[in-house]
């Protein structure tokens, strides 16, 4: 249950419609399994930030030490419990070995039982027989195929045998190093106005705390835990058939799954109720206490995604929205790249879309719209990059100028005056814009073809003959 989502691409037809399933905490399952320490360490600051874990404890917590216990003396050393697993993993036996994904497979049977007799009176507080309970034991530890709906067994064996499981393996199913921080969890309480601490329980911060250690255990004991408190939630939901109640069953698993092995009841003293209700907390509450807190949802996707490789719960609530201020220069630039890269397409678009047109103006005969268009063109021909593609033909202009001088200037002298001013960089705003055109096109007088220069020079000459007798008719006037 705690393995990572694969996506997977069906081309199947007849399963398109079957519905999707959304792990909501694939990036939190992501980081535990690619980055445990840095998990860890999101994980136990945010515990740190619900109960008071003294430095011993908060070390035991991250397994930097050993766990110290009351009734200590009686747990095996590290070395003997590895060897005597060892011996065990040998022999095949599932109980009494550490727990792994092979004992769940095979515990698992029992529990899938369970959840067909859950009306069962008595369940897991009424003993099975030992012999049947012995033949089932051996079955399960050889690995051979069971038949439990065959009728061989009561359901009051299958659970007594269970409990039997839990209770033979070298460390409780929520492991020594977590035992200082369930007693914490119990102590939760809430705050009155004046914020003194009263004796009510604080079941958020409870479900939080929970919901958080529980991140943190190791994934076979994560596993088997889900499995056993979903099937002590389902018993407790028919406690008006089984008598079976949340705390009932809280006392006859306690001892199995939170208390530390080898101990006595005197050596628990007046944490035995502390722990019975955390149990009974643990079944009222287990179907919110393995999804992972918001918070840290979001820290594990921006270790991804974002920006930020990880963060409490208070750094998150200073993050206003997802769109924060450290993450806005980053969007900027993506776009502004973005917006970039579409003016660019655009352009080009533009023109490719221009020089097609001008092609087609171009192969157009000839004729008053063909010119007009023309000195469209011409009217931007910086915007026009077809112009250095297709040769545009001289357009035939009667020139303008500002001052009569200057227009006596230009029909004597031609085009030589305009070479003369461009030799000289000056800018051509006072030239008349058929001779820029011709400057533009043709460059200098060489690059003229004879049609062209016989007609400047037919125009020429005409321009001569009206500027003489514009000179007489005002010789005349003043006679």
């Amino acid at each position: 249950s705690d393995a990572i989502c694969n996506f997977v691409i069906c081309n199947d037809s007849s399963l398109c419609s079957q519905p999707v399933i959304f792990n909501p905490d694939f990036f939190v399952e992501k980081l535990r399994h690619e980055k445990p320490e840095v998990f860890t360490e999101l994980v136990v600051s945010n515990i740190t930030r619900l109960i008071d874990l003294p430095g011993a404890e908060l070390a035991q917590l991250m397994g930097e030490e050993d766990p110290k216990l009351p009734g200590g003396n009686g747990i095996a050393s590290g070395f003997l419990r590895s060897l005597m697993s060892l011996k065990r993993k040998e022999k095949g036996v599932v109980f009494g070995s550490p727990l792994t994904e092979e004992g769940i497979a095979q515990i698992s049977q029992l529990i899938e039982y369970l959840h067909k007799h859950l009306r069962a009176e008595g369940l897991f507080r009424v003993p099975g027989n030992s012999i049947r309970q012995q033949i089932l034991k051996d079955a399960l530890n050889t690995g051979a195929d069971i038949d439990l709906d065959s009728g061989e067994f009561h359901s009051n064996d299958v659970a007594t045998l269970l409990k039997m499981f839990l209770g033979e393996l070298p460390e409780p199913l929520l492991t020594h190093k977590h035992f200082h921080a369930h007693l914490k969890i119990a102590d939760l309480t809430l705050f009155d106005e004046k914020g003194n601490k009263t004796s009510t329980p604080d079941k958020e911060r409870q479900i939080e705390a929970l919901q958080l250690l529980f991140l943190i255990l190791p994934a076979p004991n994560r596993s088997l835990l889900k499995l056993l408190l979903d099937l002590l939630y389902q018993t407790a939901k028919k406690q008006d058939k089984n008598k079976m109640s949340a705390h009932n069953l809280a006392l006859m698993f306690a001892p199995h799954i939170l208390w530390p092995r080898n101990v006595t009841a005197s050596d628990l003293q007046e944490n035995i109720t502390k722990l019975n209700n955390g149990v009974t907390f643990m079944i009222k509450h287990s179907q919110k206490l393995f999804k992972a807190p918001a918070y840290i949802r979001e820290c594990a996707r921006l270790h991804y995604l974002g920006s930020r490789a990880h963060a409490s719960k208070d750094d998150l609530d200073l993050l206003t929205s997802p769109s924060s201020k450290e993450l806005q220069p980053l969007r900027s630039q993506k776009r502004s790249r973005l917006d970039t890269c579409h003016q660019e397409e655009t352009q080009q678009r533009t023109e490719e879309a221009l020089k097609e047109l001008f092609r087609h103006v171009h192969n157009m005969p000839d004729s008053a719209k063909k010119k007009k268009l023309i000195r469209q063109f011409n009217k931007h021909p910086t915007a026009l990059t077809p112009g250095s593609d297709v040769r545009t033909p001289p357009v035939q202009r009667r020139t303008r100028s500002r001052s009569f001088s200057g227009l006596i200037k230009r029909k004597v002298l031609g085009t030589p005056i305009i070479m003369e001013r461009k030799s000289r960089d000056v800018t051509p705003e006072r030239d008349s814009k058929e001779n820029i055109h011709l400057l533009q096109k043709c460059g200098s007088p060489a690059h003229v073809s004879p049609a062209k220069m016989k007609f400047l020079e037919g125009r020429k000459e005409d321009s001569c003959r009206r500027v003489r007798a514009h000179l007489l008719s005002k010789e005349s006037s003043s006679l």
